[in-house]
């Protein structure tokens, strides 16, 4: 199998698909540069601050999803066994932890190799299951930073199935 590079024509900056896509649902954007955006999207728990990158040596688009939750000192190492104890029940992305920050962000990319474009469904896939797992895990952070609970208690405080209708 030959590894041969090609050269390949890219129709759009991807870029320009996310700022579609956040103009179409009246998010607050900004573009400080060429290859990243940010939108501001509430949320039902928090407000999210969804960064986006375009690394064009590696031609894919990175997500950073981040709400604003600062980790203390005293609960760095159950937040680590949190995120590590979630991050083996995703299938897309991983939730990380930005120790300079001290801020929990959710993270994926989007590989678009060979000049791929990126299109609507596969950028609101992208977003969508980033904000959906910020989404259903940030209480569980917010146990954990907060409430002192261990990430196996704050998991089972907030992944509980109801049943029936009240």
């Amino acid at each position: 199998m030959s590894l041969d590079s090609f050269e390949f024509e890219r129709g759009e900056n991807p870029l320009d698909v996310i700022e579609q896509v956040a103009a179409g649902n009246d998010w607050a954007f900004e573009r400080p540069g060429e290859d990243e955006i940010s939108i501001m999207v509430t949320g039902i728990h928090a407000h999210y601050t969804v960064s986006f990158s375009w690394v064009e040596e590696m031609e894919s688009l990175h997500l950073a999803c981040s709400f604003g939750m600062r980790v203390t000192k005293r609960s760095l190492d159950e937040v680590t066994r949190l995120i590590a104890t979630i991050n083996q029940q995703l299938v897309v992305g991983h939730f990380d932890l930005w120790f300079n920050d001290g801020v929990v962000v959710f993270r994926q990319a989007l590989p678009l190799n060979g000049g791929v474009d990126a299109n609507n469904s596969q950028v609101e896939f992208l977003l969508g299951s980033s904000l959906d797992a910020c989404e259903r895990y940030y209480q569980a952070f917010q146990f954990v930073v907060w409430a002192g609970k261990s990430a196996e208690q704050a998991l089972g405080d907030v992944l509980f199935e109801t049943m029936g209708e009240a």
